[in-house]
């Protein structure tokens, strides 16, 4: 397979690593990223060969969010176009969500908007100090909607009142401590740190692993077609108002929206 925003690479174990790989724009969502991601999802599903999944970045940041190419074109887009770039981007976290085998996130430096909901469909998730958060969408008079179900299943309700609405940045600590990470280490000692988590299941048998990830789900908050077109359904409309123009128009613009203070 050959990729322009992602790379995949697959040691001798079955241990694949599936690399964000668009450092000079901080690996920001693009609808090519989408797409690919989606694409690599489904391969790495199907593959019998691969036991565990890492999913990395290059550069100094894990996922910076939205792209500004790709916000541009929803900007000037029809809602049925938002609708189906939404979509997109839906079934691309559902995929990785959904994936039979384990995800594990090895994050740093800064995950804002997307970036956060690429996290929350790992498995676990280990940043180095340092790292920044934020779901950044109300700043820009829009919400976190399709990354919200899995953000939601992440970290419980409680903790999403704490960081939803706010737009707020926080640290790897307070990520820590809402169950967005299971663990924060020194940069030096991160990659240590995924091998600690990976290798336990190379004593696991692969069918049953894929198993009980699915039954896990089960149990868990229902994240079905239901919720996901509604996700949807609600972005697309919020796109349509006053606050969003607004806030969109004026990030472009590099100037704060009316409502700043």
């Amino acid at each position: 397979m050959s990729f322009e925003t992602i790379r995949i690479a697959t040691d001798d174990r079955g241990i694949a690593t599936l690399t964000l790989a668009w450092p000079e724009r901080h690996n920001a969502l693009s609808a090519a990223m989408i797409a690919e991601l989606s694409e690599a999802a489904f391969a790495l599903g199907t593959d019998p060969t691969v036991r565990v999944v890492v999913l990395a970045a290059e550069g100094e940041s894990f996922c910076a969010g939205a792209d500004l190419g790709w916000m541009k074109e929803q900007f000037a887009a029809s809602r049925a176009q938002r609708i189906e770039e939404a979509r997109r981007l839906a079934q691309m976290l559902n995929a990785l969500y959904t994936l039979p085998k384990p995800l594990i996130g090895r994050v740093q430096g800064q995950a804002f908007g997307g970036g956060i909901g690429l996290i929350s469909v790992c498995d676990v998730a280990i940043a180095a100090n340092g790292a920044r958060f934020a779901l950044t969408e109300t700043r820009l008079g829009l919400i976190p909607a399709t990354i919200g179900p899995y953000v939601v299943a992440r970290i419980g309700h409680a903790g999403a009142r704490r960081v939803f609405m706010s737009g707020r940045i926080f640290g790897a600590a307070e990520a820590a401590a809402l169950g967005l990470l299971h663990a924060v280490v020194n940069a030096e000692q991160l990659d240590a740190a995924i091998e600690l988590e990976v290798k336990p299941y190379l004593s696991t048998a692969p069918g049953a692993v894929a198993a009980a990830k699915d039954l896990l789900h089960t149990l868990g908050p229902s994240i079905d077609d239901a919720v996901i077109e509604a996700t949807i359904a609600r972005l697309a409309d919020i796109w349509e108002t006053s606050e969003a123009r607004e806030g969109v128009a004026a990030f472009f613009d590099k100037r704060p929206p009316h409502w700043r203070k």
